[in-house]
């Protein structure tokens, strides 16, 4: 067996990539803090905590004005694209 071959180096490097996943899967299983690719903690995050009520609250706010937004611009579309002018005419006795 040669040392030097490129054999032996992937079988070092499939051995510790796996020794990582065990190891991390064990911490995860365990309730350790698992740690992120530059060493920092990475805590566990409540799924049921108030800052997931409040981003889920924003998200529906946020889609009603989207859906309000869109509405108007086809108003806006239908005024500019009228081929015969009809509208903006009605828009314009109007004022």
């Amino acid at each position: 067996m040669s040392f030097g071959g490129p054999a032996f180096v992937l079988a070092l490097v499939a051995m510790s990539m796996l020794a990582w996943v065990i190891t991390t899967a064990i911490r995860a299983k365990h309730g350790y803090p698992l740690t992120d690719d530059w060493g920092n903690t990475m805590h566990r995050r409540d799924p049921n905590d108030d800052t997931t009520k409040e981003l889920a609250a924003e998200n529906e706010r946020l889609k009603a004005t989207v859906g309000r937004l869109e509405e108007r611009l086809k108003v806006l579309e239908r005024i500019a694209t009228d081929p015969s002018r009809q509208l903006a005419d009605e828009i314009e006795k109007l004022r």
